[in-house]
């Protein structure tokens, strides 16, 4: 038999502050190695309790990726998605709920064989086996393991004890990467490197001497920063690699090929250095920078507001795909947030009427009462205007339930998710009722892939078709990732047909409504779709939907 080959692992981890990039710079590492032709696979380790990211105020950490297996996890694990062009799923995103939860469901069950069973070595040592499992499963050259949180947080301690362990094991497979943040303060105009010696001090201090530290600033770090951080961070100055702020975040991975971070990884690793292709990357960057055509597009959601701030990360994978096909287009698109319980206060018309120009509306991903009237508002004003819209997923629903009012004259039409209405268009998929029932929210939902048949001569097929976005042309069968607990209700199918709202795909399985529309003959664009289109996107395949619709908005 043939030895199998050597595993080499990457962790990531961060310093002095959340958000500061950790999971852009994993994912832009991964493209370089792999663009190398290497077998990369990431995985995510996060410090929280919760099973999975599913059940998490997108407003308190972001909008939850949703993986094709279903899996609801981290921001993240999008950003691993788009980089890497592959899909990620359950392997490859771990939180510490899941992790204590494995370890207390085995003690139940006597595996551990009457031992007290103590967080070293039983936690540390799922830890190592998750990050083991994925290197085989993939069969991986290179495992790049980003560890949540900052160095220095209790909650994940034991993500560092694992990590120390493993290097203990194989220091010749393992290097330790750490990406910190180098601030300038605006009253002394010079960049401080003292948080980021903090932050390794702290590194040491659990037994890990990184490899490379990767410093987050506003500009290229300079000569004697670097000299500085070497000196008290005891490593060479060439280890000091410098990440500043870019107009794009798919710049990144050129920023720090440029400074020979991917070769001297490999180096360290003891693998041969070859140069990435990066060709098609190139071609990317290059067109985000150009446009011929402009969209102002506004988007009516209810988890924008933090405090007193405005929060990108509750649609993160939205506004993702909305870059992506402008970029693929050639259009400049500004997104407008407008918050719906604003538009239920004040009223669709003044709210709009504030704001100036709309070539195009954006109804996304919802739960519960607050600020659906104002989104079933919206999607009448684009209806009766004439302006583009992409009602998704809840979207798709408050659009069902517009159209239900105002054309089929069921004026008290609603989802059973709300109200109880004589008129419930949207309700639960059945086998929804008991899980909720007895509060079994948390993965319990429609998730992931499904397959769905659209319909001839609709515009959904024609979008598809357009941009091969078929799963199966012969069939007419395409895939959608979905979300959702509620559905379209068929026993009103006819009556919206009848009054020219189409149903253009249909779930193979079940039959249930993926896809609603209006004519074009009746409206340029008026498309709503039961599964997230969003979360398939990717920066060199826009999503067909979302280019159809930017095409529609540029008009």
């Amino acid at each position: 038999m043939p030895t199998r080959k050597s595993t080499k692992y990457i962790f990531v981890s961060g310093g002095v502050i959340s958000g500061i990039g950790k999971g852009t710079t994993a994912a832009s590492i991964g493209l370089l190695l792999s663009s190398a032709g290497y077998k990369v696979s990431p995985i995510k380790f996060e410090n929280y309790l919760n099973l999975d990211a599913g059940t998490i105020n997108p407003i308190e950490h972001g909008d939850p990726f949703l993986c094709e297996d279903g899996t609801e996890g981290d921001m993240d694990i999008g950003t691993y998605e788009k980089y890497l062009n592959e899909d990620m799923g359950k392997d490859n995103f771990v939180t510490m709920g899941n992790i204590y939860q494995t370890v207390i469901d085995r003690e139940r069950r006597f595996e551990y064989n009457g031992e007290d069973v103590e967080a070293i070595p039983y936690i540390t040592n799922e830890i190592t086996t998750r990050i083991e499992n994925v290197a085989k499963k993939d069969n991986a050259d290179i495992v790049i393991i980003e560890l949540g949180g900052t160095a220095g947080e209790y909650q994940n301690v034991f993500y560092y004890e694992a990590s120390r362990m493993m290097t203990l094991k194989k220091p010749q497979d393992i290097i330790h990467i750490h990406v910190s943040y180098v601030p300038t303060p605006s009253h002394l105009g010079e960049p401080k490197t003292k948080p980021t010696q903090l932050s390794v001090r702290t590194l040491n201090s659990l037994g890990i001497q990184p490899d490379f530290v990767i410093t987050r600033s506003e500009k290229l770090l300079d000569t004697r920063r670097r000299d500085r951080l070497a000196l008290f961070c005891n490593m060479h100055r060439d280890d000091v690699i410098s990440s500043p702020d870019v107009p794009s975040v798919y710049e990144i991975p050129f920023i720090l090929h440029s400074q020979g971070l991917d070769t001297k990884i490999l180096k360290k690793l003891g693998l041969k250095a070859k140069k990435p292709n990066l060709t098609d990357w190139e071609k990317f960057v290059e067109s985000t920078k150009t446009y011929k055509k402009h969209a102002r597009i506004a988007i009516v959601g209810k988890y924008f507001g933090t405090g007193e701030y405005q929060l990108r990360d509750s649609y993160a994978a939205l506004f993702d795909a909305i870059d992506h096909a402008s970029w693929k287009k050639g259009v400049k698109t500004e997104t407008v947030w407008l918050d719906a319980e604003k538009i239920e206060k004040e009223g669709i018309e003044k709210v709009f009427s504030e704001i100036g120009q709309i070539d195009g509306i954006i109804v996304p991903i919802g739960w519960g009462e607050r600020g659906a009237e104002g989104m079933i508002q919206t999607a009448s004003f684009a209806r009766v205007n004439k302006i583009p819209y992409l009602g998704l997923c809840y979207g798709m629903q408050l659009a069902c339930i517009s159209f239900a009012r105002d054309v089929l004259g069921f004026k008290d039409a609603n989802t059973e998710e709300n109200a109880k209405t004589k008129h419930p268009v949207i309700h639960f998929i059945q086998k929804q009722r008991d899980l909720v029932k007895n509060r079994q929210y948390g993965g319990t939902m429609r998730l992931g892939g499904w397959d769905a048949k659209v319909k001839k001569g609709t515009l959904a097929y024609q979008i598809y078709d357009k941009y091969e976005g078929f799963k199966d042309k012969s069939k007419d069968l395409t895939s959608e990732r979905h979300r959702h607990r509620y559905e379209f209700n068929n026993d009103y199918a006819k009556d919206f047909e009848k009054k020219g709202l189409m149903i253009s795909a249909r779930n193979v399985n079940e039959n249930l409504v993926e896809i609603i529309e209006l004519s074009q003959k009746d409206h340029p664009f008026y498309l709503g779709t039961q599964g997230h289109p969003e979360y398939k996107s990717r920066p060199l395949s826009p999503h067909p939907i979302f280019l159809e619709f930017i095409n529609a908005c540029s008009k």
